[in-house]
């Protein structure tokens, strides 16, 4: 018989249900905790392939169901993860080249952002993420997006003409 993998109870069925980003097989009392997850969704948990807007903007479907093509007008309820931003997987090398395009040491960015300079070393080898409130200075001070799909290289997949727009320019691997 299955346990529920919050509480650990034993049931005849448990239900897949999203809580705080994870998906969780879950007994009827522990459900409550989190959203139920339809059964349409199965590739949502083991795709290494998410889409997203040419236009970089975030969309509402952000983990959407894999070859349905679909619009994303699902009956799952939206979750606070549906309108959070992800930072990018080359945030280290966005700061690292933004500051040194600026002629700027890590110490005096680190002056500049009232922060440490442990912590723009830490932020250069990847060692950590930015809080929202660094990353919110570190945008402002030296004007670029920590945010993944926003970056000044998306200008040159974006087209006017959306008949020339393939597969490609739309999904991007996440490793």
């Amino acid at each position: 018989m299955p346990q529920c993998e919050m509480c650990g109870a034993e049931e005849a069925s448990l239900t897949t249900t999203k809580v705080e980003g994870a998906e969780l097989e879950l007994c009827s009392s522990c459900t409550d905790f989190g959203t139920e997850v339809r059964d349409e969704s199965t590739s949502s948990g083991g795709s290494k392939y998410s889409t997203s807007s040419s236009t970089g903007k975030s969309s509402s479907s952000s983990g959407s169901s894999g070859s349905s093509g679909s619009s994303s007008g699902s009956t799952r309820p939206r979750d606070m993860f549906d309108d959070m931003d992800e930072i990018a997987t080359d945030y280290d090398e966005r700061i690292r080249e933004a500051r040194e395009s600026r002629g700027l040491s890590q110490e005096e960015l680190a002056d500049q952002l009232n922060e440490k300079a442990s912590l723009i070393r830490k932020l250069e080898r990847g060692d950590t993420l930015p809080t929202d409130e660094v990353q919110r200075k570190l945008e402002r001070a030296l004007d670029i997006s920590l945010v993944e799909g926003q970056s000044s290289d998306d200008a040159d997949w974006e087209t006017d003409d959306a008949g020339t727009m393939t597969l490609g320019d739309v999904v991007k691997r996440k490793d």
